[in-house]
């Protein structure tokens, strides 16, 4: 995460996970329309694996600006893991299976699993899930799947199989970012990137002629920029920052929250209708986020309210 985030996590941690989040949650979930405007002209291998190949560069000329060392070559491999399964298997996986033919419903409701099996992982880790994490979550997986409710749900065998593989890469990835040795935060995402770009590109040129990328639009161009700044520089920068600082719910919740925010910016930008499903589906994720950020504090309040039920009949 960029110096900013680290220093409000020592002096202001709430307002730094607060801050975070809110870029993960809208920032991500306007990418939905601008992955849909670069793919109008723009290969998908490619346009993934130059994006993240570019994110690196940036980030590894940060990195050497704040004083970072270079990784070590243990650093380096466990950079390429996370990497490899968050850049390079779950995003091509996602690419792949569109191209196969899975529905949009269906690939918006597989993609809502990921904070579940992320949490899983934590808790065969070692680490501890409340009750409320769980109840959150699968509230949220519950509201996504209503706004997926319009979409398409068809889809074919491999496709479907890419689709359920993508939340199940990503997750793993970001657990292990969570326990491995990596180097600085800035140089983390720089190396992690450049190996996941570089995987990218290199199953890309087998599928994808470069010459295909003089033929972008200007349009596809805008929003391939605006994937790279904020979608990746950004908010996935937020994201990496919350798996080291928040719980795995947390970190994880934004897979629900961004449908809700990409259907709003389609209402907004593409004259996209509601539908009776939003508003079952809004009050749900409502519900899921207040369970996994307010779980403590509603367990402690049940807590006391039976203690004092209890003291009450006792007398």
């Amino acid at each position: 995460m960029p110096a900013i985030f680290n220093a409000q996590a020592r002096v202001h941690r709430p307002l730094a996970v607060a801050v975070a989040l809110l870029l993960v949650y809208v920032v991500w979930g306007t990418t939905y329309f601008a992955i849909g405007i670069a793919l109008q002209s723009m290969p998908p291998l490619l346009m993934n694996a130059i994006r993240f190949l570019c994110a690196g560069g940036v980030m590894l000329l940060v990195a050497l600006w704040q004083g970072h060392a270079l990784p070590t070559a243990l650093q380096w491999r466990n950079s390429a893991l996370v990497g490899g399964l968050m850049v390079f298997l779950a995003m091509n996986f996602i690419g792949f299976a569109q191209k196969l033919g899975i529905g949009s419903g269906l690939m918006a409701t597989v993609v809502t699993t990921m904070p579940m099996w992320l949490a899983l992982w934590s808790r065969w880790g070692g680490e501890r899930v409340p009750v409320t994490s769980w109840v959150g979550l699968a509230l949220g997986v519950v509201g996504a799947l209503l706004l997926a409710l319009e979409g398409d749900f068809s889809a074919t065998w491999l496709g479907a199989l890419l689709a359920f593989g993508a939340p199940l890469a990503w997750s793993v990835g970001s657990y292990a970012s969570r326990k491995l040795s990596l180097p600085a935060p800035a140089m983390a995402s720089a190396a992690q990137w450049f190996a996941g770009g570089a995987m990218g590109l290199v199953v890309a040129l087998c599928f994808e002629p470069l010459s295909a990328l003089g033929q972008v639009s200007a349009r596809s161009w805008a929003a391939w920029i605006y994937l790279l700044v904020f979608g990746t520089l950004v908010a996935l920068n937020a994201y990496l920052w919350l798996l080291q600082n928040t719980s795995a719910a947390l970190a994880g919740s934004y897979s629900f929250v961004n449908p809700a925010v990409a259907l709003l910016v389609g209402v907004a930008l593409g004259g996209e209708l509601l539908t009776g499903w939003v508003f079952a589906a809004l009050p749900l994720i409502g519900a899921a986020l207040g369970f996994i950020l307010y779980g403590k504090a509603l367990q402690g309040w049940w807590s006391g309210r039976r203690a004092s039920v209890t003291g009450y009949r006792a007398g």
